[in-house]
């Protein structure tokens, strides 16, 4: 049983288009530096946001599935299958499964907030699927108070996204001030980004863009100290496959 805290100070920083978009990186890619290296599927995560609006032009990917979520705000994409701009607003979200590849480019847009994912599907057969994508609306995702936790499903436990990395359950979580205990699989790895609000917990207070991980607990009590919004992740402790990150051993 075991958790660990990472705050922000801890974390990855980059940044693109000139400074114009700002990154923290609880998970960053090896180069960037930062505590936490990839674990189970999760290979990345970014909280990327533009005060003044920003362009990470046209480039490629391939074998991952990488997703954005809305945090605030507007953001636009562009790929090379549909050839035209779309738009996400805030609560919406987007995979990209960048399988034998594909180029896109993405626009965060004034004010605009997003978190970036990517996940690894087992790149030993990904690499030989056709790239595809889907857009999802926040309408369609799934919402239900559990135990007095507001939450929206994205992935898993009946949420619309559907992904090929295997057992990642995605949501947002949402609860008043209080004390709380979440029940947890404790066969699963559990990745929380504190987007807002402040918490305590194991006798240590977050804020936002804080993050933490649970692994082998089949409970999680903390204390939000303030209205609170956690984004959550859900990935298996044991995968089927070997991974990008085992295959490299970076």
């Amino acid at each position: 049983m075991a958790i660990k805290i990472i705050q922000l100070n801890d974390q990855a920083k980059g940044s693109f288009a000139g400074g114009a978009i700002l990154e923290n990186k609880p998970i960053g890619f090896p180069q960037d530096g930062g505590e936490q290296k990839p674990y189970s599927n999760l290979f990345y995560w970014a909280n990327a946001w533009s005060d003044r609006g920003g362009l990470i032009g046209e480039h490629p990917h391939k074998m991952f599935e990488i997703m954005s979520f809305v945090i605030e705000g507007e953001i636009q994409h562009y790929d090379n299958k549909h050839k035209r701009w779309l738009s996400l607003q805030k609560g919406d979200a987007q995979i990209i499964r960048a399988g034998n590849g594909i180029t896109h480019a993405e626009k965060i847009m004034e004010g605009g907030r997003m978190f970036q994912i990517w996940f690894d599907p087992n790149i030993a057969k990904s690499v030989e699927k056709e790239a595809s994508y889907n857009d999802y609306k926040s309408a369609q995702m799934k919402v239900c108070d559990v135990n007095g936790v507001l939450t929206k499903n994205y992935t898993g436990n009946g949420g619309p996204m559907q992904m090929d990395a295997e057992g990642v359950v995605i949501n947002e979580l949402r609860m008043d001030k209080g004390i709380y205990s979440i029940p947890l699989n404790e066969h699963k790895i559990h990745s929380y980004y504190l987007i807002k609000g402040a918490l305590e917990l194991e006798g240590q207070s977050l804020k936002e863009n804080d993050f933490f991980k649970v692994d082998a607990q089949n409970q999680l009590q903390l204390k939000a100290l303030s209205e609170l919004t956690l984004f959550h992740i859900e990935t298996l402790a044991a995968l089927s496959y070997k991974t990008y990150n085992e295959l490299v051993k970076f």
